[in-house]
């Protein structure tokens, strides 16, 4: 009971970083775009560093020692890039007015183009991308909590890496929303209820498959999960980060994340 207490926490703080960026958004009159870039390529480099270096790994191990060499590696690398397919749907089914992929800063709030749009069609944009958030981070909740159930020691750096790349996301939901309505509340609510996803997916992954869970469906998950998180890199951060600063910020921000999570792994070895 207390890890699966100890896994839904994680994968609670990691969602509702959106919050923090809803705040951010507020309380402060210029978006630091390096802290953003750096930051942003960091969580990749640790989701990237994790999944190629230890979750997949861990995932053959665990799917070999059941199906045998052959089987287990082939099915390792199908769940792989399934995963990659999985959040490569879901992000084809968002409208791309409203992905969340579009990056807002918090002087965008005082904009000529923010005024100048209707207050409709922002709090649409701003409703839509709180959706689309909460879809991008269904599969991101299920992965932290799978992750943290199995892997403790490598599901804290998942989890704050996700929380990372979760704030230019809320900041995302709550411009448009707070200018269409000149509420701090609502935007904060959306940009927060948005975030809840993240926990929601985690409560459905369990339910769903853990009464079913098995070494082999344990291996599928995990393999899944690695393939998410370095699409989710590819496809995200890294594109997030050189839009908000430059681009070697963003290698930089990338190199020390795969630095800092290649030292703690080894901090763990017995």
């Amino acid at each position: 009971m207390n890890e699966i207490l100890f896994a839904f926490s994680l994968t609670l703080f990691a969602g509702l970083s959106t919050g923090i960026g809803s705040a951010l958004a507020f309380f402060t009159k210029k978006t630091n775009t390096k802290f953003l870039s750096i930051s942003l390529g960091f969580s990749a480099g640790v989701m990237i560093y994790v999944s190629m270096v230890e979750i997949f790994f861990k995932a053959k191990d665990s799917l070999t020692a059941e199906l045998g060499m052959k089987a287990g590696s082939w099915l390792t690398v199908g769940s792989f890039f399934g995963g990659m397919l999985l959040i490569a749907i879901i992000d084809k089914l968002v409208p791309s007015g409203e992905n969340p992929h579009d990056m807002y800063k918090v002087e965008d709030i005082n904009s000529k183009d923010a005024k100048s749009t209707t207050n409709a069609k922002l709090l649409r944009m701003g409703v839509f991308t709180a959706l689309a958030v909460g879809i991008h981070n269904f599969p991101e909740g299920l992965a932290t909590f799978v992750s943290a159930l199995q892997e403790p020691t490598i599901a804290i750096p998942i989890a704050v890496a996700i929380a990372i790349h979760n704030i230019p996301e809320g900041i995302a939901v709550s411009v448009p929303v707070y200018y269409a309505t000149g509420s701090r509340k609502k935007a904060f609510l959306y940009s927060f209820l948005s975030g809840l996803s993240e926990p929601v997916g985690a409560i459905v992954g369990y339910l769903i498959l853990m009464p079913f869970m098995s070494d082999t469906l344990f291996g599928i998950i995990f393999a899944g999960v690695a393939g998410i998180m370095v699409y989710i890199s590819l496809d995200e951060l890294l594109p997030s980060a050189e839009e908000y600063g430059e681009h070697h910020l963003s290698i930089y921000g990338l190199v020390a994340g795969m630095v800092v999570m290649a030292v703690s792994l080894l901090l763990f070895i017995p």
